[in-house]
């Protein structure tokens, strides 16, 4: 494309305000000298800030919000350039030389609040952290630790990215290990609430930082097992990796206040990582029971708080459940196409003696007896008497994704072969099934096994609480 005169005085006014300036040409003749740069941005993201200002490009793939936004406006300044090329110019000038960047210097973060919250009524809102944020750095007395906390919370940012969390969730957690120190079960106000009382006083601790680095650590390591980069001493075992993704699955995240409570305290323990252990255990007993018996959070709530303070004083919690195996037995039915379904075959598949390993995350649900068929009528079954059953425990299992989807909707008989390749042992034991029609009685005869092996499992772990 050949420039004119014009395109070339455009460039000229620009390329100051991005890169320096050589004295005597005028012309810029290093573009890796870049002006701006951001103190809060994690490395990796001014590093693409800064490619994109080298290059001029930008990858169509990437998902940063360096490259998506350089992307939406190259694309609109385009548009614009075609449909008003007599304009775009003119649009140039008026943006180098008609538009003012004004700072605005607030004593008071109240102050600077209104009137960012003013000025961005139609814009993204703050988010917590970031309020947070900026109350830290306000707290820092002196150069030296506001450029110390800047590093640490790029870092912080780093970590929660990689650990598919937000910062948001990491103080949210934290939040619950100070109410836990302060013997707190009132009602649990909103996050931001909770740290602007006395000023935000909370945010002034000494251990703060330490304490939340932490714990961003553990979560990413429990996420993704990236080994925490600061000196730690736990360890975290296979069986606690186990009781870990049955939590996972569970509704709602209570169970992440606890288990941050507990890490904290007991983090440098040299029994930590088999108490950690018997601690998820005794956890999952109770979310599980609990939820098939009162399938809401609020039935939760006031025990996960005083787990938590009990957690925070030692590694033992008595939750307050009394456990009814007749009635729970009942009540298992009803969940067999719940939220807590996918948990509770999941939990079942690990409580086989023979499943010593992890089972894969992206886990599908198998129906035994497919819940698509052709035939009118299989070895006795019409579609309506089958209809009843198929979302029965008795007829589920998890089952690899890609294996099930390669199993299709075959009959039993079929399907045990590809039941024979698979890693899960619940699953090894339906391909030496020894019969190939898989009905009725199968089903009711397994369902039995998976209600007593559940209540064996939340009668052995919630003993101590009857």
């Amino acid at each position: 494309m050949v420039e004119d005169e014009d395109v070339i005085g455009l460039k000229n006014q620009l390329a100051p305000c991005i890169w320096d300036i050589n004295p005597i040409s005028q012309k810029v003749t290093d573009k890796t000298k870049i002006h701006i740069i951001s103190e809060v941005a994690t490395e990796e993201d001014n590093e693409t800030f800064h490619k994109i200002l080298e290059t001029g490009n930008v990858s169509e793939n990437a998902q940063d919000n360096y490259s998506k936004n350089y992307r939406y406006f190259k694309e609109k300044c385009d548009e614009y350039a075609t449909t008003n090329p007599m304009q775009w110019k003119e649009l140039c000038v008026t943006i180098l030389q008609k538009c003012i960047i004004l700072p605005i210097e607030c004593d008071a973060q109240d102050t600077a609040l209104t009137i960012f919250s003013t000025l961005n009524d139609r814009g993204m809102p703050l988010a917590d952290s970031d309020i947070f944020k900026a109350q830290i750095y306000r707290n820092c007395t002196t150069e030296e630790k506001r450029k110390e906390f800047t590093e640490t919370w790029k870092e912080l940012t780093q970590i929660c990215k990689q650990g598919y969390f937000s910062i948001d969730d990491i103080f949210r957690y934290y939040t619950h290990v100070l109410r836990a120190r302060n013997n707190d079960k009132s009602k649990e106000v909103g996050l931001r609430k909770f740290y602007a009382e006395n000023k935000y006083d909370r945010l002034k601790s000494q251990n703060l930082m330490t304490e939340i680095m932490d714990l961003a650590y553990f979560w990413r390591f429990l996420n993704t097992e990236i080994e925490p980069e600061n000196d730690y001493t736990y360890s975290i075992s296979t069986k606690a990796k186990i009781n870990l993704h049955c939590l996972s699955c569970y509704p709602n995240e209570f169970w992440k206040y606890a288990t941050s409570v507990f890490f904290l305290k007991h983090k440098d323990s040299d029994t930590f990582e088999t108490d950690f252990e018997k601690m998820l255990q005794k956890l999952i007993a109770f979310l599980f029971a609990k939820f098939i018996e009162q399938p809401s959070v609020n039935a939760i709530k006031d025990d996960i708080y005083n787990a938590c303070i009990s957690l925070n004083t030692s590694q033992e919690h008595q939750y307050k459940f009394t456990l009814n195996e007749d009635l729970l037995s009942q009540q298992i039915d009803g969940h067999s196409s719940s939220r807590i379904s996918r948990a509770l075959l999941l939990l079942y598949a690990y409580l086989n003696p023979k499943q010593t390993d992890l089972i894969p995350s992206t886990f599908d649900i198998e129906h035994i007896f497919p819940k698509k068929w052709q035939d009118t009528n299989y070895n006795g079954w019409s579609s309506d008497d089958a209809a009843l059953y198929l979302d029965r425990f008795g007829n589920k299992t998890v089952f690899e994704k890609k294996l099930n989807i390669q199993a299709g909707n075959g009959y039993f008989g079929v399907k045990k072969q590809k039941y024979r390749v698979s890693s899960i042992a619940t699953v090894l034991e339906l391909s030496n099934y020894p019969k190939n029609d898989w009905v009725q009685e199968d089903i009711e005869e397994r369902e039995a096994k998976f209600k007593t092996t559940l209540l064996d499992y939340f009668r052995t772990n919630l003993a101590s609480n009857n």
